[in-house]
């Protein structure tokens, strides 16, 4: 489950995860100071979601930047475990990055064929 190297839809999955990393980030204090999480417990939650972004993105060109982006997708959605907030903004990156995969994947689908 990857696209082609050339597909332009490579950069805005890899401009997603990128993002990501910053808002999960900044989730950590939001989970102290606004949900009372322990900041332990937030700091390994949002960072290791971070880690998992960024990770993602420098292996964007591999299969497994794929892999760990989709992970990604799902540890920020299970962010809002901890904070409701983040139920909201891992909704709206997931939309985004299954947004952008299935666009990328129409149009290595509507490329034609090369001889």
């Amino acid at each position: 489950m990857t696209l082609d190297p050339g597909n332009p839809m490579r950069i805005v999955l890899l401009s997603v995860l990128l993002f990501e990393v910053s808002v999960f980030g900044l989730a950590i204090p939001v989970m102290i100071m606004i949900s009372d999480v322990p900041a332990a417990v937030a700091a390994v939650a949002a960072g290791g979601a971070a880690l998992i972004a960024l990770v993602a993105a420098s292996l964007m060109r591999r299969p497994a930047g794929y892999r760990l982006g989709w992970v990604a997708q799902l540890a920020g959605v299970a962010l809002g475990l901890l904070t409701s907030t983040m139920f909201i903004a891992g909704g709206m990156f997931l939309a985004l990055w299954v947004v952008s995969f299935v666009l990328g994947k129409r149009l290595e689908a509507a490329r034609p064929a090369s001889d």
